[in-house]
């Protein structure tokens, strides 16, 4: 199954995807689906209880859906029960809420832009820009952004030439270049910045960003040069790319006086621009 990533935006919430390119269809966890309709404080629990509730009724939904690997919290990948588009659908029926008519919508034009996207696909990228700026990002932020998707997708793709596997060897690389220039694993940068769920880049400043991708840009550049052959040699390159941009770091930390790694999130930073704006009319 050869499959693609994605977060898509119901109601600024985000909801982990994945396209299958051989099927030519989405997979949503079902968990980020439930805790959408469901508000609730506990999605996981609930799916579980409604698994059972689905399974004691003869219901092939729950004894169907698919698990696939998508990334957590922690940055790493775990195996996550999915649907289908036509599966959701049935889904959303079983479970009382508000937003199942909107919801239902909203996927059938998540169904149909994929389409969109095959023949044209300058739109994924628009789409994205427009899903930033619904959120209340910058139009400056948001470019550095996409350029570091960009940056991580060319990574991500030399390490799977090198015959790397997805999750705890990936995750393991992306913390050691994350500790080489930050000096802190992806899970403290998380903790530093008060994030549980929310995805670490989408939280960085522009600053943090820009070092971010000099770092992961770096690591592939050395990774294409030198040929690593074992997971161990992939090691030292991504702490060699790392080490490119917390040059970099110290050097600007050094004539600014101020330190780039910071507990600023998205959050205080949208109220920040928000704060800035009111004051200014």
């Amino acid at each position: 199954m050869k499959k693609q990533d994605a977060i898509k935006i119901f109601d600024n919430k985000k909801v982990r995807t994945i396209w299958d390119v051989e099927q030519e269809k989405w997979y949503l966890s079902i968990v980020d689906v439930i805790e959408i309709l469901t508000e609730s404080a506990n999605a996981r629990k609930y799916w579980s209880v409604l698994k059972t509730r689905l399974k004691a009724e003869g219901s092939q939904l729950a004894t169907n859906c698919s698990q696939l690997k998508m990334q957590s919290a922690d940055g790493k990948f775990y195996l996550t029960d999915v649907a289908d588009t036509e599966q959701l659908f049935r889904l959303v029926q079983s479970i009382p809420s508000p937003k199942a008519e909107p919801f239902k919508l909203w996927l059938a034009q998540v169904a149909a832009e994929r389409l969109d996207e095959m023949q044209d696909p300058e739109l994924s990228i628009d789409r994205a820009l427009a899903q930033y700026l619904q959120l209340g990002y910058s139009e400056n932020w948001i470019n550095q952004r996409l350029k570091s998707i960009e940056i991580r997708k060319e990574l991500t793709d030399e390490w799977k030439k090198r015959g790397l596997k997805e999750g705890v060897q990936f995750a393991t690389l992306t913390d050691i270049i994350t500790k080489a220039w930050a000096d802190k694993t992806t899970k403290e940068y998380k903790i530093l910045k008060g994030l549980k769920k929310e995805n670490l880049r989408d939280n960085m400043t522009n600053t943090e960003l820009i070092l971010n991708m000099l770092a992961e840009a770096s690591a592939k550049d050395i990774s294409q040069a030198v040929n690593p052959e074992t997971f161990d040699e992939s090691k030292k390159v991504a702490e060699q790319g790392g080490n490119v941009a917390k040059v970099a770091k110290l050097e600007l930390e050094a004539r600014t006086g101020k330190k780039v790694v910071t507990a600023l999130n998205a959050k205080t930073i949208l109220q920040l621009k928000k704060d800035n704006e009111d004051s200014t009319k």
